[in-house]
Formats: structure tokens, sequence, C-alpha cells
């Protein structure tokens, strides 16, 4: 039990999770009449590296084919 609470598919899915949050929230902020456009950003920037974590973590768990 305690390794699947650990495993690189859970990791997976909680970064898809956040990721998916942070997707909502600059969408709210960005429909907002007073606009905090340094927050935004950071938002932003950190989806991208969420992104980024997303997709070599999704990388790593592919298996490898054969050349």
């Amino acid at each position: 039990m305690d390794e699947n609470l650990h495993s690189p598919q859970r990791h997976l899915i909680e970064l898809r999770i956040e990721h998916a949050d942070l997707d909502g929230m600059i969408d709210r902020l960005a429909h907002e009449p007073v606009l905090d456009e340094l927050g935004l950003r950071r938002l932003k920037k950190r989806r991208l590296l969420l992104r980024d974590r997303i997709a070599r973590l999704e990388s790593e768990l592919q298996p490898k084919e054969p050349a």
C-alpha cells in the first residue's frame, strides 16, 4: 500500500490535478474586472512548469521501444 502512495503514476495524477486546478484559476482570474497581471503571470509560469514535469514523467513511464 505504501509504495502506491509514492508511485510515479500517482505523482503524475497529482501533477495533472494541480495543472487542471491552475487552468481553472487562471480562467477565472482572466475574467476578473480587477486583473492582477503579476499574479496571473506567476500562475501561468507555474502551470507551464507543471506541464513540463508531466511531459517528462510521462516519457519516463512509457516503455522504451526497440530500435
